[in-house]
């Protein structure tokens, strides 16, 4: 009874205070600050384990969000100082998971379970499908901020020609090496977490640490995943009279790539939907 009471408690007073201070840092408007409060007590209510890669993903994306912010007002269009996210941007990076680690907490008895498809294949599934949700997110996040930073050219991931920085689907070396680690950050993460709340056989112990490779794909396969979709589904130009690549079309706008059929949010959503999926079902298969 004083775990259902204990684990709660430490969720609502860990979330309230990160969002206070989130809030004050500009990482979060009040909306976001808000929806940040109830998926953050939700997650580590649910597991620790899920708590600690949601808030590693939040604290190292908001971290590199922050660095280059001069460079990076004079790329992006929609430049929010310190990337003050919303209630929308929140949900999108957080609404599937929070789905997952609810129907894995009341599918557990709110423990941390060992992943192992003999014991469930439920359990196992919807674990993997949390770990490649965050593992997406925070290779995109990285990918995005870091590759924006980098000296080298982007190129469109569906021609290989060189754009502009700031096109949607544009990738360069440093962004995509910066999603491979950021999914390795979620994977080991996740594993250290685990030796401290899961009591696994020995054999089942070890094969946990096949997460970290495993998120390490995911968070590259994510962000290939957001570049396709960004390239093709999601409408980039530029602006002469901003000098900006824009992600609208207008008169003064020359079209660089992509369609206006999906937003950044959306373009998100989506190959955070695709990874977690993908992710879900390699875990039934790597850990029988």
């Amino acid at each position: 009874m004083e775990k259902f009471l204990i684990q709660p408690l430490m969720g609502v007073l860990i979330s309230f205070i990160i969002a206070i201070r989130s809030y004050k840092r500009k990482s979060l408007d009040v909306s976001g600050a808000f929806a940040g409060f109830l998926v953050m007590s939700l997650h580590i209510s649910a597991g620790y384990r899920f708590g600690a890669i949601l808030l590693v993903f939040f604290f190292t994306s908001s971290k590199l969000t922050k660095m280059g912010e001069e460079k990076k007002r004079s790329i992006d269009a929609d430049f929010k100082e310190g990337g003050q996210r919303n209630w929308i941007q929140v949900l999108t990076n957080s609404s599937i998971s929070l789905v997952l680690v609810v129907i894995a907490g009341i599918s557990t008895g709110w423990e941390d379970k060992c992943l192992d498809s003999k014991e469930s294949t439920m359990v196992t599934c919807l674990i993997g499908g949390i770990i490649g949700h965050y593992a997406c997110c925070n290779g995109d996040t990285w990918s995005s901020e870091l590759g924006m930073l980098s000296s080298s050219q982007p190129r469109l991931i569906t021609t290989f020609k060189p754009v502009r920085k700031g096109t949607n689907g544009a990738v360069t070396t440093t962004g995509l090496l910066a999603a491979a680690a950021a999914g390795s950050v979620i994977g080991l993460t996740f594993v250290l977490f685990g030796l401290l709340t899961t009591q696994c056989s020995s054999d089942v112990a070890m094969k946990q640490l096949l997460v970290i490779p495993l998120a390490t794909v995911a968070g590259l396969c994510g962000s290939l995943i957001d570049s396709l979709l960004g390239a093709t589904m999601q409408f980039s130009g530029f602006c002469s009279v901003r000098n900006k690549v824009v992600g609208k079309p207008g008169p003064t706008v020359k079209r660089i790539s992509g369609l206006s059929i999906l937003d950044n949010n959306a373009v998100n959503f989506v190959s955070i939907l695709l990874t977690t999926l993908l992710t879900a079902i390699a875990c039934l298969y790597i850990f029988q």
